[in-house]
């Protein structure tokens, strides 16, 4: 990108640490001198069932009320962020917003990116695309501008997840011919 930085980018959130280093990061290759334009603004994403941050964030409050996790995002389900209240600062000193999104809108969101982009996340690369996803739609994230979305885990972390939600997968014998009889099978 030239040295220019996305304009949106879009965080799991667990304990909070990853969004305060990616925050960090930036702010020390602005201070270098590296970059060309200004900072992007950063979001944070959290599952509903997992959400202290993004609710203290809605709610204005600087202080984060612990949480009881109850989602699918197994990685995220952190109740009592250690760094909960640097991830507000970083949103709110970025001018970026944080946002949540349902263990439903999750799946769906995991499915979409295997569909469009061949991707298998886990379950917080499904709470970043769904966050987007809803940010974009709410009008907080422009379409027409660049945006990073943080894919953290490969879908294989959190098969469990997706049980029911998908086909079965098929099973062949360790062998070619075995292979090539279900490569050969139509739809």
């Amino acid at each position: 990108m030239g040295w220019n930085l996305p304009q949106h980018v879009v965080v799991p959130m667990g304990g909070g640490s990853l969004i305060i280093k990616i925050w960090k990061g930036f702010k020390e290759l602005e201070k270098l001198g590296f970059l060309n334009g200004g900072p992007s603004k950063i979001y944070g994403a959290q599952a509903s069932g997992a959400s202290p941050i993004t609710t203290a964030l809605k709610e204005g409050q600087a202080l984060i009320k612990p949480q009881k996790p109850r989602t699918v995002a197994k990685s995220l389900a952190i109740g009592n962020p250690a760094d909960g209240y640097y991830s507000l600062n970083v949103m709110r000193e970025s001018e970026g917003w944080g946002e949540d999104v349902t263990d439903t809108e999750i799946i769906q969101a995991m499915k979409l990116l295997a569909k469009t982009e061949g991707i298998f996340t886990e379950t917080a690369g499904g709470v970043t695309v769904g966050v987007t996803q809803k940010l974009v739609q709410q009008g907080v994230i422009p379409r027409d501008e660049s945006i990073l979305i943080c894919i953290t885990g490969n879908g294989l972390k959190t098969q469990e997840a997706i049980i029911g939600e998908i086909g079965q997968p098929l099973v062949i014998e360790p062998n070619i011919n075995d292979f090539h009889r279900v490569a050969n099978q139509k739809g």
